[in-house]
């Protein structure tokens, strides 16, 4: 599934936790639309090997950064406009969801709770911080958060992962609101079980056991499967297009129809 129906010709995209899953998907999306993409991340060498690939007609660099980290978020912005001379559109991707994190909130450690919301919530205000004034300069451009089903409607023993998901849709109305009149268009995708390595991570399992654990979570979904990574992509790429010119502030769930069972799942 590639993104044919897409033109970013020189555009600059960032995309943060770019190296795999989903964000790896929205770079090489990005990069067949004829983009520039800095994808930032820590895996260097998922990172590095997506980077060496044939990316063409854009191009993919790859920048080793922590976007839970203020000076990393900073140095990638500058990378990126020191690279290709501006910044048109910011992809806030990167999450993480620790095995060890699926506990009650009183056992939730502390450290466990502020680096969690760190990646997934702090990265985009401080992605935003840096890329928004780079934006303004080109007269306006994108911002397209990755949230989560889990920012709306949770499951057990997910305190901070919920609470980040839950933060970054709505701070994706507030960026929204603060930046239109600066052309500035702010959304979210909100995707269900997408089949990436974060859900299979969790534990040991054979290919058996993950082709059954698939079907068991796609049996959750109106749909009767789970997403692929790229059709999250090719959501993101029609978000930060012009054919989404009039969207702003929303948060798109991409979930094989998982919220439409809302409180009757």
């Amino acid at each position: 599934m590639h993104s044919t129906n897409f033109d970013f010709s020189g555009s600059v995209v960032i995309v943060t936790g770019g190296a795999n899953g989903i964000g790896r998907a929205i770079c090489q999306g990005f990069a067949r639309a004829g983009a520039n993409v800095l994808c930032v991340d820590v895996n260097m060498a998922a990172g590095t090997e997506l980077a060496a690939a044939d990316n063409s007609p854009g191009t993919i660099v790859f920048h080793t950064g922590d976007v839970g980290k203020s000076s990393d978020c900073r140095a990638a912005v500058e990378d990126a406009v020191a690279r290709w001379g501006g910044l048109d559109v910011i992809c806030n991707n990167a999450g993480i969801q620790p095995k060890e994190s699926y506990l009650p909130a009183h056992e939730l450690p502390e450290e466990m709770w502020d680096r969690i919301l760190d990646v997934n919530l702090k990265s985009t205000y401080l992605m935003s911080h840096y890329g928004i004034p780079h934006l303004k300069a080109r007269g306006g451009g994108a911002i397209i958060n990755t949230a989560s089903v889990q920012g709306m409607a949770s499951a057990h023993k997910v305190s901070a992962y919920a609470a980040s998901k839950g933060g970054l849709i709505s701070l994706t109305r507030q960026l929204a609101l603060d930046y239109g009149e600066d052309k500035i268009r702010v959304l979210g995708v909100a995707p269900g079980t997408i089949d990436t390595g974060m859900p299979h991570a969790y534990e040991p399992l054979s290919a058996e056991e993950h082709a059954k654990r698939r079907a068991e979570w796609g049996a959750v979904h109106p749909l009767h499967r789970i997403g692929q990574p790229e059709e999250i992509a090719q959501v993101v790429l029609f978000l930060a297009s012009d054919s989404a010119s009039f969207m702003t502030g929303e948060t798109v769930c991409v979930d094989g129809g998982l919220m439409a069972k809302g409180a009757w799942a």
